[in-house]
Formats: structure tokens, sequence, C-alpha cells
């Protein structure tokens, strides 16, 4: 019985096909964590939503960036960018399904020591409160209303958490810190242009990993791809899996138990 945490999928259907038979991964004995960004960029997006979500209980997802801009675009009146590769979801005869499932995903997955998100946790929080603010996320995609919150979801303000934010300032923060976080100064306060290697780092920000925190829980998140599985400098116990597979790089598992890392190269860089 393994458990293997993988990078994001980004629509990498025959990448991902190519992991699970290279671990011999068998869901009646193993267990898949998922980074979120299951989809989108890639060739195989509904065929990587479709194989996530025949697993069951033998996946454990998060949500990404990629996967909230799919339910915005589906659900909350957003628009395809040029780039996306989401038509194939949309237009799906399963779509109502598999969206619905998509929607149930949690923004964190934790299990004794170890806690998955999709971007990191802001140093801030605790384990036990970030799980309470992504609960109430959560909540609110489960809701009658989760239409009107997509519909409003997407901002880049405000910018840093306080405690007494309400309504939808306050579950926007808490998505951008789960899905969008990669530098932030020592106050908390996100950079959202930002979006390349450790030199990009505006003046006063720093990785969010390069914080220290108050606990020692080991952290597994993806979302940034130019770090290529790396997390120099870190403060915190901490495993990045983004390792660039839609981007001509690896797809990438972690396992759980001893650490190793398992590869398999991007398949369209092959051709």
């Amino acid at each position: 019985m393994s458990t293997y945490a993988i990078g994001d999928l980004h629509g990498c259907h025959a990448e991902f096909i190519a992991l699970l038979e290279t671990l011999s991964f068998e869901p009646k004995r193993d267990t898949l964590w998922l980074v979120g960004d299951l989809i989108n960029r890639g060739p195989g997006s509904l065929a990587c939503l479709r194989e996530v979500q025949a697993l069951g209980s033998a996946a454990r997802c998060v949500l990404g960036n990629h996967d909230f801009h799919l339910l915005v675009v589906a659900r909350g009146g957003g628009k395809l960018k040029k780039n996306d590769t989401l038509s194939d979801i949309l237009d799906a005869p399963d779509r109502e399904k598999l969206l619905d499932w998509l929607q149930s995903q949690p923004l964190s997955v934790l299990e004794q020591h170890t806690l998955m998100t999709h971007a990191g946790l802001l140093p801030q929080w605790g384990v036990p409160q970030a799980q309470s603010f992504g609960r109430e996320v959560e909540a609110k995609l489960a809701s009658d209303a989760s239409g009107a919150f997509l519909t409003q979801l997407f901002g880049n303000q405000p910018d840093r958490w306080r405690d007494d934010l309400e309504g939808m300032d306050r579950l926007r923060m808490i998505v951008n810190v789960f899905t969008r976080m990669r530098f932030i100064d020592a106050e908390g306060r996100l950079d959202f242009a930002a979006k390349e290697g450790l030199e990009s780092a505006p003046e006063g920000f720093l990785p969010w990993f390069q914080y220290p925190r108050a606990d020692d829980v080991q952290l597994l998140f993806g979302h940034w791809a130019a770090l290529m599985g790396r997390a120099p400098h870190a403060q915190v116990p901490v495993e990045a899996l983004d390792t660039g597979c839609v981007w001509g790089g690896c797809l990438t598992a972690l396992n759980l138990a001893n650490g190793e890392r398992t590869s398999v190269p991007n398949r369209q860089r092959e051709k």
C-alpha cells in the first residue's frame, strides 16, 4: 500500500498514464494525492478529469487556479482565454457530472503531519486555521449561491489577509492564498505579477516557503512550474511537485512513505 503525491497534470493525460504504469499503481491498494490544476494547457484535459474522477476514493485532489478557472467559465460567466484547452470539457456529454465532481473538491488535504494545497500555505496561518478558512470556500461552492460566488471570484484585492475580512473579499483572499500564491512580503501581502523563478521576486518579497512557521507540518504544493520541483532555502518542511510537464518538463510523483521521486518525460517533447 503506497501513497503518491503527483504534481500539476495540466491536461497531460498520456504522461499521467505513463507515470501510473511506472509506479505500478493499483487503485484497490494505493492512493494518489493530486495537487490541483488537473486541466488546461495540455491536450488531454477532458481525459485527465475523467481519469481522476473515475478513481473514486483512490484519488484525493485539491483545487488549483486552473480548476477554478474552468468552474468560473462554466458556471460563473467567465470567458475562455486564448491558450485554454477546456472546450472538450465544456462540450462533453458528461460535462455536468465532471463539473459537479470538481466543484466538490477541497482546498487542502491533511493526513497526520502532511498538508497538501495547490499553491502553498500562508506562514501566518496555522493548519487548523487554514483548514477552517478552506471550509468557508468549500461551503460556498456547495451552496445555492455558488454561481454568484464564482461570478465575483477573480481579482487581486485584497492582497493581504486580515481576520476582519468579510464577504467576497474574505473568500477571494482565501482562494488566492490556496491557489495563486508565490511571492509574499513579511506581512503576508501577495504579489500576483511575478510568476517566474526566484530571480523574479519583487523588492521586499520572498517565496512563501522562505518564511518560518510556528509548526513543522510537511507541506506539499504544485502551481509554481518555474521552480521545477525545487524549493531553495526553504524555512519549512516542503515538497515542490510541479516539474513543468506541460511546458516540456516532467510529471513527478512523490512517495509519501520514503520520499522517493519518480518522473516521466513530457511526451509531446519526444515527438
